[in-house]
């Protein structure tokens, strides 16, 4: 094998490869990068068992061949190199790897060892724009659990069909039982009406933190291409394809819980109330993180909490409330979390009574939802 190409694609695609790859005692060939240099180009695959991901970089093969190295390594020495071609040679059991005056080799161990990931051919086709993708994950994959007691809630609920008005649609759904966070994303191509999938955290923070890396490239491609069989995911973006399995099971039926209906409303700039909940949150008891807020149309929202060995703290957010007043109980990291979360400078908050959940949406935009439980008195 035998192959040149500059520094910044070689860097990129294994930027975009290596995170999978880790420390594994059992299967040492899975902390390495698996190199392909062939007529089609520069292939890097890095895989876990469960998620794999190649990229194929441009670049000039002289001579055909695969080989595999230290994922971390590699990626470590490529990024101190300079802005130059790089020249990547096999010799045996070692890569060599020469950059203007620096020079390098890292030993390897035989593609044949590394494990095969097969084409998946998938049953439905979709596609959407990356950058609203990427920034519905941003909104909806903190809300995961944590642990896998539940798998199907260690995952996300990606729902394929159609709103209202009959466009494609994907709802992409994140619970831990104490919050929910729903967005909704328009597609711009669906092989199939209605369709739903459980797609394991991991593998979309993986998507998330890839498209992040090609997302101020002026010739990056636009659309995320997503592929579904009966047991994996497939996502395409440019020279760039992550393929995951799928959690069996059925996502909880999360829509029951959402009230039709609030019997009060207010609205409240994101940034004050961001700030009079995160003050507030200094006094709330260790371990519950609770912060009350009281809603009342005659002076808007009033955040308090009361911690017994710290003191207590009162902070008020002008608000414009519709309804009657009332009062809620809730985690104030939860609350923070779905804040943050919307990006608009208005947020609307909707409280029934103290013991059934809250929502926040954001004011004048559509296509999402967080909503969290209340801590019961």
């Amino acid at each position: 094998m035998k192959f040149s190409c500059t520094k910044d694609n070689f860097f990129l695609g294994l930027g975009a490869t290596s995170h999978v790859a880790g420390r594994n005692m059992n299967l040492p060939i899975l902390n390495n990068t698996l190199i392909q240099a062939d007529k089609r180009g520069i292939r890097l695959t890095t895989t876990n068992l469960e998620l794999a991901v190649v990229c194929t970089v441009r670049g000039k093969v002289d001579e055909d061949g695969e080989f595999t190295a230290p994922s971390k390594l590699l990626f470590d020495y490529v990024n101190l190199l300079q802005n130059e071609r790089v020249d990547v040679e096999k010799n045996e059991n070692t890569l060599h790897l020469q950059c203007e005056d620096n020079e390098t080799q890292i030993q390897g161990l035989g593609a044949n060892e590394f494990p095969l990931i097969p084409p998946i051919v998938g049953e439905h086709t979709f596609e959407l724009d990356a950058a609203e993708f990427r920034g519905a994950l941003s909104q909806v994959l903190f809300a995961v659990a944590s642990n896998e007691s539940r798998a199907e809630l260690s995952g996300v609920s990606l729902r394929f069909g159609k709103d209202a008005a009959k466009k494609p649609i994907l709802t992409i759904v994140a619970t831990d039982s104490y919050r929910l966070a729903e967005r909704a994303v328009v597609l711009d191509m669906a092989s199939a009406d209605e369709t739903d999938v459980i797609i394991p955290a991991r593998a979309l923070s993986e998507v998330s933190r890839i498209l992040g890396l090609f997302r101020d490239d002026p010739e990056a491609e636009r659309r995320l291409q997503i592929r579904l069989s009966d047991s994996q995911a497939v996502f395409k973006y440019g020279s760039v394809e992550l393929t995951s399995r799928t959690i069996q099971g059925a996502y909880p039926d999360y829509r029951q819980i959402i009230p039709a209906s609030f019997k009060t409303e207010a609205v409240a700039r994101r940034e004050q109330l961001i700030k009079a909940v995160k003050t507030t949150s200094l006094f709330s008891r260790t371990g519950l993180y609770d912060v009350t807020l009281m809603i009342d149309p005659a002076s808007g929202i009033t955040a308090s909490a009361n911690d017994s060995a710290r003191g207590k703290n009162t902070a008020h957010t002008d608000a414009v409330v519709k309804g009657e007043p009332n009062n809620i109980t809730v985690n104030s990291h939860y609350l923070l979390d779905g804040l943050h979360a919307i990006d608009t400078d208005e947020v609307v908050f909707c409280v029934n009574d103290g013991a059934n959940p809250c929502l926040l949406r954001p004011k004048g935009k559509e296509g999402y939802l967080y909503l969290v439980m209340p801590i019961k008195q």
